[in-house]
């Protein structure tokens, strides 16, 4: 039976996956950032797990045990999967990528040819709280924009660079301001 885990359940997966103190602090920062944006969101009235949020965040990086490559996502929902997780999750932990990708870029990057872009609600406050953290730090929107452009955004181009634009302004009108 499939199973959404307690935070203490969580970080022992990430654990017994093999990740490195500094990838479990970097998921435990996003988890903090992401359950704060999810509690304002369902503050203001939105419909939000809040507990699939933190979760989801917590494990969002899993598949860094394996590699540090962009099929880190790919890897991680083998690795939810193998742990018997909800498919709520896993999806969370496979569409957390860049802004989330298209099944085109997909392909072009060597991941599996379809759409790893966040769909729910939850996988959307967990990319989008992602990329507001660097390393074990939050950093502001305009920093996670910068260094998304440089990074992910040059070489996916323009469109995930309004993707991100998007998401933030997405996530901004749900909390009543910019997380």
């Amino acid at each position: 039976m499939s199973k959404t885990p307690s935070v203490k359940e969580a970080l022992r997966l990430l654990r017994k996956a093999g990740c490195a103190p500094n990838v479990v602090k970097h998921c435990q920062t996003v988890a903090d950032l992401a359950t704060r944006i999810a509690q304002k969101i369902a503050r203001n009235g939105t419909p939000v797990n809040v507990h699939l949020v933190t979760i989801g965040a917590l494990l969002h990086d899993i598949g860094r045990a394996q590699t540090h490559e962009i099929e880190h996502a790919v890897i991680g929902a083998k690795i939810a999967r193998s742990f018997d997780l909800s498919e709520a999750i896993v999806q969370i932990v496979e569409r957390h990528i860049g802004s989330g990708i298209t099944a085109k870029d997909a392909a072009r990057l060597g991941l599996p040819k379809r759409s790893f872009l966040p769909k729910s609600l939850e996988e959307k406050i967990v990319a989008y709280s992602d990329k507001l953290v660097k390393g074990g730090q939050e950093v502001d929107y305009e920093e996670a924009l910068n260094a998304y452009s440089i990074n992910l955004g040059g070489f996916l181009g323009p469109p995930a660079i309004k993707r991100f634009k998007k998401l933030h302004d997405d996530i901004s009108s749900l909390t009543g301001a910019s997380p």
